[in-house]
């Protein structure tokens, strides 16, 4: 009973001790866990963070392709934030249209880009927008770097591939478009169509450096601006309509081998032109006077010369008085006639005549359709401005006088000729005879008067 007893008393405690010591471990265990957690959690944040490659407002993501899902009408820009290899397509959120993409000095690189089923680094759909903005890189690799079937806006940035550089699409539902206003642009082909193309759209070269060969056959190609590494890498049809200037020589006697688009100028040859009347006249059309004078463009694609009708119609008129004047043998003072001759857009309403027409309609920034695009590098409609807009040069014309011709000697009258003199009458030998005789008989005449003289006076003598 004794022992039992003290049993009892110690069990009890011992119970406690071993209850405090498991709540201890409890809590112990507890708290190392929450510690653990929290340090988990931390980490995961960090690493987070470290993988965010783009950007939208204040917000960051993991990859670039989710960035442009977050973009909203009111921060349609997504900027990119490391160099990533991802090959995205521009499909923003339901009602969002416009998407720019911010390099920020980053590298952009295509997906897959050693293989052949790749795809671009950037794929525009149809009724997309897209602006890329600089610096940065954009590389396809063995893919395009861009494959555009929306609208494609550059303004900076360097786009490298090891193939064809930018791909775009017109088909029967939708047509592309692109504007390059900068960047610098690397690739064997620079610009080309899509498999199902069946022309190129519209793209407008208004700056930038371009080493790479643009293929024949994009008519609706526009080269406004620009510097191209060598011209023989252009389309034959583009190099002769583009005048271009190659790049002078720095310092140390070298150039960077690049060739410029010049600006636009209007150049006669003869800038004043004298017709002569007495070599023959003729009306002269706008043409002939281009030819005439020897005016033409230097060559930038999308632009046309006309003349000023009012003027050009002004010197046929004075053409007209000329050739009457000479018909009727009437005198002509010289005159002069100043004609201005226009660059002006080519237009989808190829009906415009002349500058006049072209001021009076405004004549918005587009360009000739694809029906009237040819080899010398005319386009269709498209949005792009231009400072070459409005220029213009002139040409005189100088038609030299008529001198009023002299009255010729009047004509004897036929009802009153001329009576002719009388002719000698020729001395026959009887004409002799009969002189001879009067002479006689003169002299016998003479002689009886003088003897008769004498009778009379010896008469009286005598009385």
């Amino acid at each position: 009973m004794r022992s039992h007893g003290k049993r009892a008393n110690v069990c009890p405690r011992t119970q406690g001790k071993y209850l405090v010591s498991t709540v201890l471990t409890a809590v112990f265990a507890l708290v190392t866990l929450s510690g653990t957690l929290l340090f988990s959690t931390g980490a995961v944040a960090v690493a987070a963070e470290s993988q965010a490659v783009a950007q939208v407002g204040n917000a960051t993501y993991a990859s670039v392709q989710e960035a442009i899902g977050r973009t909203t009408l009111k921060n349609t820009t997504v900027t990119l934030l490391a160099d990533v290899t991802e090959s995205v397509t521009i499909t923003p959120p339901k009602g969002v249209r416009n998407v720019t993409f911010d390099l920020n000095g980053h590298t952009l690189q295509a997906a897959e880009s050693g293989g052949t089923s790749g795809v671009a680094a950037i794929t525009v759909p149809a009724n997309m927008q897209l602006a890329i903005v600089g610096p940065g890189t954009v590389a396809g690799g063995t893919q395009p770097a861009v494959d555009c079937r929306g609208a494609l806006h550059v303004e900076g940035g360097t786009f490298t591939s090891d193939a064809t550089l930018m791909r775009f699409a017109e088909t029967d539902e939708t047509s592309a478009q692109g504007s390059f206003s900068g960047g610098t642009f690397t690739a064997p082909t620079l610009f080309n169509l899509l498999d199902d193309a069946k022309n190129l759209g519209y793209v407008t070269v208004r700056g930038g450096e371009y080493r790479g060969m643009i293929p024949a056959g994009l008519n609706t190609l526009v080269l406004l601006s620009g510097s191209f590494s060598d011209s023989s890498n252009l389309a034959p049809y583009l190099a002769d309509s583009l005048g271009l200037i190659p790049d002078g020589t720095s310092g140390d006697g070298t150039g960077d081998g690049m060739f410029h688009v010049g600006d636009l100028v209007i150049s006669s040859k003869q800038t004043l032109v004298e017709l002569n009347p007495a070599s023959g006249l003729q009306r002269l059309s706008a043409d002939d006077l281009l030819t005439l004078t020897g005016t033409q463009l230097n060559g930038i694609a999308d632009y046309r010369l006309v003349m000023d009708s009012d003027q050009l119609q002004a010197l046929n008129d004075q053409i007209d008085h000329a050739m009457q004047a000479m018909e009727k043998r009437k005198a002509f003072e010289t005159v002069s006639q100043n004609i201005t001759i226009t660059a002006v857009r080519n237009t989808s309403d190829d009906d415009f005549t002349d500058a006049n027409a072209a001021r009076s309609s405004g004549m918005p920034n587009g360009a000739s359709s694809r029906g009237s695009a040819n080899a010398s590098g005319g386009a269709g409609m498209q949005l792009r401005t231009s400072d070459h807009d409005g220029i213009s040069a002139q040409v005189t014309v100088t038609i030299k006088a008529v001198a009023e011709p002299e009255e010729p000697e009047e004509p004897g009258k036929p009802s009153n000729p001329e009576k002719p003199e009388k002719p000698e009458m020729p001395r026959s030998g009887s004409a002799v005879q009969a002189l001879a005789i009067i002479s006689l008989l003169l002299v016998i005449a003479s002689a009886i008067c003088a003897y008769a003289t004498v009778h009379l006076r010896s008469s009286r003598l005598h009385n």
